[in-house]
């Protein structure tokens, strides 16, 4: 790497661990790759922790064109997926933990959006955007997504993301999450995924875990 660093770029402790994780890329005809890996990748943590749009790329990473084909190939091919499931794997693991999760908290958040795609006005939040549900383990860590309209109620996009989830998590026993999933979801949660969903209210004002 000839160029100055950005804080954002990959240790060599973090990209030894990283290259243990990226799936191999089958052989192809053709040029080799122009830029290193490394690089490609120390391009995209910029991106992401930036935010800045693909073309805003500076000078000294690899063109935005390279880096933004090598996002789309993994993103089309599940890579991303099992590298975030494999590195989630292995800081459990490191932390004395079962490398698959037996319980995990659900919860929402709406989001205002002012540009494209699906938008909707959540009543409860006053919001028009988009809602995201979100499945982590006790860690904290990311286990499952989905993301939709505002409008939609909690019990359905969980619904969504629980059926999403089913078939990923062979440890999982027990969610716990907030009043807004009560009601039908426990027991749609139970016979259909076999997880028992606590809901857990709550019992004062103010922060509580």
């Amino acid at each position: 790497m000839h160029r100055k660093p950005y804080c954002t770029d990959l240790t060599d402790g973090q990209w030894r661990v990283l290259q243990r994780v990226i799936p191999e890329q089958p052989k192809r005809r053709g040029r080799r790759r122009k830029y290193p890996l490394r690089e490609l990748v120390n391009a995209l943590a910029y991106l992401v922790r930036t935010g800045c749009a693909w073309r805003m790329l500076p000078h000294d990473l690899p063109p935005w064109w390279n880096v933004y084909y090598l996002f789309r190939q993994w993103r089309d091919t599940n890579w991303w997926l099992l590298i975030h499931k494999t590195l989630r794997e292995l800081v459990r693991q490191a932390r004395g933990r079962n490398r698959e999760p037996s319980a995990a908290i659900i919860d929402s958040q709406s989001v205002k959006t002012a540009q494209g795609g699906v938008r909707g006005y959540d009543a409860g939040k006053k919001v028009t955007g988009r809602k995201r549900h979100i499945l982590v383990d006790t860690e904290g860590f990311l286990l499952t997504v989905v993301v939709h309209s505002a409008d939609i109620q909690d019990r359905d996009g969980g619904k969504q993301l629980l059926r999403k989830a089913r078939g990923t998590l062979p440890r999982l026993q027990r969610i716990w999450a907030d009043a807004g999933y009560a009601g039908k979801l426990v027991e749609w949660t139970n016979r259909r995924c076999g997880w028992v969903l606590t809901i857990v209210r709550r019992t004062g004002k103010g922060f509580q875990v």
